[in-house]
Order: structure tokens, then sequence, then C-alpha cells
């Protein structure tokens, strides 16, 4: 079996605009696979093996619907190869969480009117694997580090945890519920596993 390997520049799309790779070189090895897998190697590259009709608009297709994933692992790998991220101290958990207690419960409340639902309680802490919880009692747990957070992501994570009043689950109508009030969803997802992961971590070094 004969694999050909290059690295892959930024390519045309449809609309003839440049697609940008935020992303270090690509490599691209075709072969006569008939999926496609991307890794990251041990010198920061992406490695992208693909079969041997793919055209290089729609591995860069692939790239880009994959960027959040590439940019996550990236990070990963910067951290372990000796870029350490600071750790937070007890004196900043605690003041972030007062001022998520300021600030997520007003959230909350605004958007519980607008959904139409109840909740309990709310509690702050410092999670070091999710943002926000709902329980099967309506109570909400959310995590201080949303305040580092841009405010769209906040207002996110809080209609995220409401939805699930209504839909205890991630089923279609719970992401279109989702979307009735936060459009761009998708979008803050993506930070959310890319840049938001970073602060997660670094809550697990403190």
């Amino acid at each position: 079996m004969k694999a050909y390997g290059y690295i892959l520049d930024p390519v045309s799309n449809a609309t003839g605009r440049k697609m940008a790779m935020s992303f270090p070189d690509v490599i691209v090895v075709r072969s006569r696979r008939k999926t496609v897998s991307i890794e990251i190697t041990a010198d920061n590259k992406v490695l992208v093996r693909v079969p041997l009709n793919m055209s290089s608009r729609d591995i860069s297709f692939v790239l880009e619907e994959k960027k959040g994933w590439i940019s996550k692992h990236l990070r990963k790998r910067s951290v372990r190869a000796g870029d350490p991220l600071p750790s937070f101290s007890k004196t900043q958990l605690e003041e972030l969480a007062e001022q998520a207690k300021a600030d997520l419960p007003q959230r909350a409340k605004h958007y519980a009117e607008l959904i139409g639902v109840r909740y309990g309680r709310i509690t702050i802490r410092a999670q070091r694997t999710r943002w926000g919880s709902c329980s099967s009692l309506g109570n909400l747990n959310f995590n201080c580090l949303a305040m580092l957070c841009p405010e769209r992501m906040r207002d996110y994570i809080v209609v995220h945890e409401l939805c699930h009043l209504k839909h205890m689950d991630h089923s279609p109508a719970f992401w279109s519920l989702v979307a009735r009030y936060i459009p761009d969803y998708s979008e803050c997802r993506r930070w959310l596993r890319t840049d938001g992961s970073i602060l997660i971590e670094r809550l697990r070094k403190s």
C-alpha cells in the first residue's frame, strides 16, 4: 500500500474565500483507506489520514469542523511539554465565587421568566468537571469559573441548565429550546470545550 504525504495549505472554499487554519502545519497522508482520522504528532503537527481521492477542499472542511477538538488537544500537549498553566489560589476562587453569587442568580431569574420555568436553590462551586448542573429537584449548580468566561458564555451556561427543567436530557427538543434563547449555542459549546477547558485544567492543578 502506497501512501502520499504533503503539507496542506489553506484552500479556497466554495465562495472563493480563504479558509483560515488556526493551528500549525497540517500533514495529510493519503492511502487506500475509506475514512478520515486526525491525530496530533509529538512535534505538534496535525496528522490527517484520508482516502486517496479526497479533495483538498473537502479536507479543509473536515479540519474546519474539527478545529475545536484540534485546538484543545494542541493546548493540552503544550501544557504537558513544559508550558504549565498557573493554578488558582484559594483567595482567587473565593473572589470568583462571590462574583458568581452576585451575577449568575440574576441571569437565572431573567431567563427562567423567559423560558417559563421555576428552579430551587442555586449553589456556586469550583467544579472540576462541569460548568453547571440541574438536579431532579430543580436545584441548580454553577461553576464559579464562569466569571472568567465571556458574558455570552455565562448566558449559555445558565440557559442550558434552565432548559433541563423542561427536558432532562440532550434530545433535539432540548437543543431546540436552548436555541430559542441562545441561537449561537454551538459556538458557545465550542468555546467552552476549547478555551474553557484551559480554565478547568487550571482548577484541577489548584
